[in-house]
């Protein structure tokens, strides 16, 4: 496995490296195949089974490629409400990304309560900016006091607060939470 952080189920895998098709994959052809479709949702229920495999790094990554499809249906969405709720912060980020892409309004409350939280991530920070919604503010705002962060994870704080309503320009915003050096979240 190296340095990188992958998942440890060879489906996964097999998913990272494109070979597994899910719902609404385009065929290189166009054309669609009733055996196709069966094996596509199919291997969609595999991934969402391991969204709640006892192996973090499998519970991450099936919640991440979820979180990532365009397919909006009430199985997917209860999936990433359930993962939203993880013991860990990377999963439930990566699920609350994906519900804020899917529907903000059900998102929001879970945004705001995680924003309360002991860490953040640029996922919740999308999942914020996606909300846009100005009860996030001041949460965020909270955010640009702490020093150590990536200068990506400013950036998405900085973005977040501006499609929230900040008043203060983006351009302003960077600096302000661009006070320290550090890897990602806090």
């Amino acid at each position: 496995m190296g340095n990188r952080y992958e998942p440890n189920s060879d489906f996964l895998n097999a998913i990272l490296a494109g070979n597994v098709p899910l719902p609404g994959d385009e065929l290189e052809n166009g054309e669609a195949s009733p055996l196709r479709d069966e094996l596509s949702e199919a291997n969609l229920r595999a991934l969402i089974r391991l969204m709640e495999d006892d192996d973090v790094a499998n519970r991450d990554w099936a919640t991440f490629f979820l979180a990532q499809t365009e397919l909006d249906r009430p199985d997917i969405r209860d999936a990433l409400l359930r993962a939203s709720r993880d013991a860990k912060d990377d999963v439930r980020c990566e699920a609350l990304l994906g519900l804020a892409q899917r529907d903000t309004g059900l998102a929001l409350p879970l945004v705001r309560e995680a924003l309360r939280g002991d860490t953040i991530s640029i996922p919740l920070m999308e999942a914020a900016s996606l909300c846009a919604d100005p009860s996030l503010l001041a949460d965020l705002e909270a955010w640009t006091e702490v020093s150590g962060f990536s200068s990506r994870l400013n950036k998405s704080i900085a973005e977040a607060l501006a499609a929230c309503g900040s008043s203060t320009p983006p351009d302003r915003l960077i600096p302000v939470v661009k006070q320290g050096a550090g890897d990602g979240a806090a």
